[in-house]
């Protein structure tokens, strides 16, 4: 039988004599503090790490994971084309690393309306393009659907150009493209999507590859880059890496060597701004805990200096001090899962309410996203769990040594 730990749930439990001595204001403050420090950090976290996922998938959306291009150090949409072939084909194949190879051609154009008028980038896909990220976002129409012949030169805007713009599905709209001679062309919107990124959102139209081909009176071959989907993220970085070394020596039929990119090196502010929310999550997680801590330690003083007179009278019955501090430390576990279990339950709770109804909203121009994401992940909670008791508990060993400096001849008379 463990007697500390039976000592200390008589404690925690009480009697019908006693029952004030595990409830006073201070340790109610105390569990409350553990409550409300783990509700803000599931809440942090939950928060912080769904946000990322969404802004890091809408720019993954718009320019896949790597994307591979003439290397011409050309930093406008108008690409030095690429000529594909098998061999370069096959090379990305038997990567393990990647799961999908889509090619893509970008050509700037003018929508021109009858009341107004606005820049825009084409992007033409062919039909092994990765719709997925589209359909999620599509708010109006279907996607591009190259066996209808019905709708010439079918295009997808986003909710942002069919506003400005004054367009609705099913439209036609003509786009003027500078070039040597100019041309232009007339398109029927099939679908409209927003993303709430309105950086991209105010700046691609999605149509059809063998349409800016002719435009730029192209070979079936010829294409502005590939883009890459890889199967690992966080292995993102070494897989460009290598591949950039490999691109460098590559040359095709052309003879143009090709760059190599990867989504944060197109866009490094938004990736570099998204590491810091991991600093300023980390740093929230340090602050609260500390400071539940010391909400604690202040309660354990409290259950000591009123458990004065039981100290003396154990220590008299020869219980060592390592024993008495066992019995609070048991008794520190018990009111730190008992403010841990409220903490979860506000904490999921607001949670799911903010994740069903939405009830905090954003502005997508700032945050890119129209309400506060969260991600319920178990493991997340689960860690974050542990990591509140352990860090608790290891904080009260300390003062738990003051068990120490209490004699049975002053403690008997402490009153």
């Amino acid at each position: 039988m463990n007697t500390e730990l039976f000592i200390a749930r008589r404690i925690y439990r009480g009697d019908k004599k006693n029952d004030k001595l595990v409830s006073s204001p201070a340790i109610r403050i105390a569990i409350a503090g553990i409550s409300v420090g783990l509700a803000v950090v599931i809440l942090a976290v939950s928060i912080i790490v769904e946000f990322k996922n969404e802004v890091r998938g809408k720019v993954i959306g718009f320019g896949a994971h790597i994307q591979i291009t003439a290397f011409d150090n050309n930093s406008s949409h108008e690409h030095t084309p690429i000529a594909l072939s098998g061999t370069l084909i096959e090379k990305f194949s038997s990567n393990p690393e990647i799961r999908h190879i889509q090619e893509f051609i970008t050509k700037p154009g003018i929508i021109k309306t009858e009341d107004d008028f606005m820049g825009i980038v084409f992007k033409g896909v062919s039909d092994s393009y990765d719709w997925n990220f589209f359909r999620q976002n599509l708010i109006e129409g279907s996607i591009i659907n190259p066996n209808d012949t019905t709708s010439g030169n079918q295009v997808i805007i986003s909710k942002y150009i069919a506003d400005k713009l004054h367009l609705e599905l099913g439209d036609r709209f003509d786009t003027y493209f500078v070039q040597d001679p100019p041309r232009i062309r007339r398109f029927t919107i099939v679908g409209i999507y927003e993303t709430g990124f309105e950086s991209y959102d105010k700046l691609f139209v999605m149509s059809e590859m063998p349409i800016l081909a002719r435009l730029n009176g192209w070979d079936d071959d010829m294409v502005s880059g590939i883009e890459l989907l890889v199967h690992n993220f966080n292995r993102l970085n070494r897989t460009t890496q290598e591949l950039f070394f490999e691109m460098a020596t590559f040359q095709d039929r052309f003879g143009n060597s090709l760059h190599t990119l990867s989504i944060k090196d197109i866009n490094p502010m938004i990736f570099n701004w998204l590491e810091l929310l991991d600093m300023n999550v980390w740093i929230t997680v340090i602050l609260i805990l500390i400071v539940s801590g010391f909400t604690m330690i202040s309660g354990l003083l409290i259950i000591i200096l009123e458990r004065t007179n039981m100290i003396g009278m154990l220590k008299s019955m020869g219980a060592r001090d390592v024993s008495i501090r066992k019995v609070f430390l048991y008794l520190s576990a018990f009111l730190i899962g008992k403010g841990m279990f409220w903490g979860n339950v506000i904490a999921l709770t607001l949670c799911i309410i903010q994740d069903k109804f939405q009830v905090v909203k954003l502005n997508p121009a700032t945050y890119y996203v129209s309400a506060v994401p969260i991600d319920l992940s178990l493991l997340h909670i689960l860690l974050l769990n542990i990591g509140t008791l352990t860090v608790s508990l290891l904080m009260l060993i300390a003062p738990s040594f003051l068990v120490a400096k209490i004699t049975p001849a002053k403690s008997i008379k402490f009153e």
